[in-house]
């Protein structure tokens, strides 16, 4: 099994940001525990997906620490293959959205695969879930998803991908900025829809989904007319992963299994968030879920 990393929304100086800011007891960053979690529950190789000028610079502060650990491999986010594919140069420094960063890895990805982002803290459980629906599956896709209690700042709203399900299988996915400061969580869709009451226990995606091999092809058959249909926002738009799950959905070309996770998430969202992720890693250092040094 092989975990793809999204990590191109690193800066080309990407030492002060948040995805390698210190959070363990000895410097360990969030990705860190990922990869640790990520072995422990049965991956074999890690792909991070990067911006090419970001190679060497990543290589040092994160690749080569975990070579010996795991198998690593790097691809970059780069707009080539928009005009082989589709014939049209899209020319921006802005990364062109989730779906084309999974695409990027097609020929570095031949095996079942689960995506994180870089900067996001997923826990154990939710690793052995995936890792586990993963072994045993060879045509659906899956998503783990978190409480939206377990899943919230106190720092301010949140991005949470609300999961509308039907036995078990995802039904739909409402992209939302999610809220409690007055106590309800307040679900905001980023379509400009109404604003939503959810429940403590809603389960939410954190972008932690298992795919086989094949959404490769319908990744590049869907870009062709996802260019067209936005020729007139090539400069800002996203080709966005929960998006073309949804499509395939809706289609009945595949469904997209519920893995409920016990795991808290943890983030620097806000810069006031960092006392708790570091506090948090602390704890579970002391309880002795991480070893001293990782």
């Amino acid at each position: 099994m092989t975990l793809v990393i999204m990590a191109a929304g690193m800066g080309s100086r990407f030492g002060g940001l948040k995805q390698i800011e210190p959070v363990g007891p000895h410097g360990e960053i969030i990705i860190d525990y990922s990869i640790y979690d990520a072995i422990l529950a049965g991956f074999t190789k890690v792909v991070f997906i990067i911006k090419e000028e970001n190679y060497e610079l990543f290589k040092q502060v994160i690749g080569d620490k975990i070579s010996s650990k795991i198998e690593v491999e790097y691809v970059f986010q780069k707009n080539d293959n928009i005009r082989e594919l589709t014939g049209v140069t899209i020319d921006r420094v802005k990364p062109f959205g989730t779906a084309h960063a999974i695409l990027c890895a097609k020929n570095a990805v031949h095996e079942n695969f689960a995506i994180i982002n870089a900067d996001d803290f997923y826990g154990r459980d939710a690793f052995m879930k995936i890792a586990e629906f993963l072994k045993k599956n060879d045509k659906n896709y899956g998503l783990v998803g978190y409480h939206i209690c377990n899943t919230i700042t106190a720092s301010g709203a949140v991005k949470r991908g609300v999961c509308e399900t039907k036995d078990g299988k995802i039904d739909y996915l409402v992209e939302c900025s999610v809220d409690n400061a007055t106590g309800k969580y307040i679900a905001s869709p980023l379509s400009g829809a109404e604003p939503f009451e959810i429940n403590p226990d809603q389960l939410v995606s954190m972008n932690m989904m298992g795919f086989t091999p094949k959404i490769f092809d319908y990744l590049e058959e869907r870009l062709k007319s996802f260019v067209v249909e936005n020729k007139d926002q090539l400069d800002k738009c996203e080709y966005l992963i929960p998006e073309v799950v949804c499509e395939q959905i809706k289609k009945g070309m595949v469904e997209m299994e519920v893995l409920d996770t016990t795991s808290v998430w943890y983030g620097i969202t806000y810069k006031e968030d960092k006392e708790l992720v570091v506090n948090a890693l602390k704890k579970m250092t002391d309880e002795g879920l991480y070893p001293e040094e990782l």
